[in-house]
């Protein structure tokens, strides 16, 4: 057996695992992955607006305190 071929071997039998691990896969229903989409995006948006209203109030007390602003 030459090296050539065991390489295609290898990777047959690689694409085999991987095809029979994705099978053992529970996908969610497309309820469930909308439900979840919308509540990353609720999470991400709430996230977002506390962060830029962090930012916000640390840049008008830096400007308050180091500016005179």
């Amino acid at each position: 057996m030459t090296h050539r071929t065991a390489t295609k071997r290898s990777r047959f039998r690689f694409i085999g695992e991987i095809i029979a691990e994705l099978r053992k896969v529970v996908w969610l229903s497309r309820r469930e992955a909308i439900y979840l989409t919308f509540l990353v995006l609720v999470v991400t948006v709430a996230v977002g607006i506390m962060l830029g209203a962090f930012d916000y109030g640390f840049t008008q007390l830096v400007d308050k305190l180091f500016l005179g602003g």
